[in-house]
């Protein structure tokens, strides 16, 4: 006979500690593995004075803590699947946003529909030429190199990509074409307004958090994480 559980007995893991709602874009600590919503816990640490986790209270990391927080990709459908209609408010409470300040929804964006019979072939065809992300909202931005770093510069410094690129694979790109090697990506660094960025932000969440309010494209600048 299965036992039915009522969601109120699973609130407490499915909950942000900070704001007591539910999980949106559930992000967790790496070092504590502490679960918040994405915003409430960005807040707390670009406030916070000591960087520590708001649960346990453990220091993330001193000077760079938003590095060591990471998507929780599983944990936030886990929440969408136990709470009724949470992923609908959740995508209204997101136009209703774009709506206010007279923009269009990214994710209400018409895309042109593909014949069912054909769609394996345009499929193949846009895997051969590497286009994954040719539908995501776009974002344009000037990489540049830092003035105290001995970097060379790239040739083309203005990019056009997908708003869901990470810091991370904007480090492998500059790795590759100034340290002529991907693998080598650990040893750039990524700044926004002389801000170090997180690994796995994504450039539509430093665009909305550093960028909102100044002209486009949104300014970057990348230096070596060797020094002499």
């Amino acid at each position: 006979m299965e036992k039915k559980i009522k969601l109120k007995t699973l609130n407490p893991f499915i909950s942000c500690k900070i704001c007591r709602g539910y999980l949106i874009d559930a992000t967790t600590i790496v070092e504590c593995l502490h679960t918040f919503c994405k915003s409430c816990l960005v807040k707390h640490l670009e406030e916070s004075p000591n960087n520590a986790c708001p649960d346990c209270n453990l220091i993330i990391h001193q000077s760079h803590p938003l590095q060591y927080i990471s998507h929780d990709r599983t944990m936030q459908d886990i929440v969408y699947k136990l709470v009724p209609n949470l992923q609908d408010n959740e995508m209204n409470r997101e136009r209703a946003f774009y709506k206010a300040r007279n923009l269009p929804c990214p994710k209400d964006i018409p895309q042109d529909n593909k014949e069912s019979d054909d769609m394996e072939s345009k499929l193949n065809e846009a895997h051969q030429e590497s286009d994954y992300h040719r539908m995501d909202e776009q974002v344009n931005l000037c990489l540049e190199c830092s003035s105290n770093s001995n970097l060379k510069n790239l040739k083309r410094r203005f990019i056009r990509c997908s708003s869901q690129a990470t810091i991370t694979q904007l480090k492998k790109f500059v790795a590759k074409k100034v340290l002529n090697g991907i693998e080598k990506y650990r040893e750039i660094d990524i700044l926004c307004n002389d801000e170090l960025l997180g690994k796995d932000h994504t450039l539509k969440f430093v665009y909305v958090t550093r960028w909102r309010f100044k002209d486009p494209p949104l300014r970057l600048q990348y230096r070596t994480t060797i020094f002499d």
